[in-house]
């Protein structure tokens, strides 16, 4: 009786984090989540309280100190503070690195063994796993509009680190989950979008912001024709599972942009609450 009392799921106190993408956040709550997309997720859990949003500067290396460091910090805060025993990871883009940095290498740091051991799943929208060409066509300083600048940011390592060549390396080397790779200690399931509407007569194309799809439209012509407006499909889905591609399984089979992937568009907030 005490076995089953132990092992039973009912006692475990879920929590679950979001982790930001690229960029310094100081308030990813409102300036990069929303409130709305936040809470609604939160109400998958038994306790909707249970919940922690995590603020650091990714536009370092995966590893850095503020990246990785501050990401393990919260974490463990967040763990302790509230007894959690099971943590599901809520991951944007370049932050699916940094959290598969920490479950990749358990040995590096001190503080990622207890991360590791509470992680149950990571839910990895729209992940920068293989690279982008826009961080290529960045840095190499062949292509650098507006757009891109504000999608990536200007020169930070974070996005010398998601060149494809580099994120190949890293993948290669220092982290898991890819093809001929050790497999992650937990699911690390991506939700890949693959299209981008700006139609100006499609109400669709206003989820999220409609300059933000008008841009991200326009960083389509660097990418495949299957491609969220930052990343492409096979970089999304090159590690761990792929959860589903946004037309299987979202409102009216609608496409989700790299924007609209962190939004309530489309049920994707709901379809990622009754998950969890």
């Amino acid at each position: 009786m005490a076995c089953l009392l132990a092992s039973s799921p009912v006692y475990a106190t879920q929590g679950l984090a979001f982790v930001h993408g690229t960029g310094s956040q100081t308030d990813a709550y409102n300036d990069y989540w929303t409130g709305d997309f936040v809470n609604s997720v939160a109400q998958g859990l038994s306790d909707a309280s249970k919940v922690t949003v995590i603020n650091c500067d990714f536009d370092q290396y995966m590893w850095d100190e503020q990246a990785a460091g501050c990401l393990a910090d919260q974490l463990n805060s967040f763990i302790g503070q509230q007894n959690i025993t099971d943590l599901v990871l809520i991951t944007h883009s370049n932050g699916g690195n940094v959290a598969r940095w920490i479950l990749s290498n358990p040995t590096y740091d001190s503080r990622y063994p207890g991360i590791i051991d509470k992680v149950s799943k990571t839910i990895a929208l729209a992940p920068s796993s293989g690279g982008t060409p826009l961080a290529d066509a960045a840095i190499q300083g062949n292509v650098f509009e507006s757009t891109l600048g504000w999608l990536l940011g200007y020169d930070s390592d974070a996005v010398i680190q998601q060149q494809e060549s580099w994120m190949a390396y890293y993948n290669d080397t220092w982290l898991y989950g890819t093809s001929g790779r050790p497999a992650l200690p937990s699911n690390f399931k991506s939700v890949v979008g693959s299209d981008v509407d700006s139609a100006i007569w499609d109400s669709d194309s206003y989820c999220g912001g409609y300059q933000n799809q008008v841009a991200l439209e326009t960083t389509q012509n660097w990418l495949d024709s299957c491609s969220d407006g930052f990343l492409n499909c096979s970089s999304q889905s090159a590690a761990g599972t792929t959860w589903f591609k946004d037309k299987d399984r979202t409102d009216g089979r609608e496409p989700l942009s790299h924007q609209q992937s962190r939004r309530t568009c489309f049920s994707l907030d709901k379809i990622i609450r009754n998950d969890i």
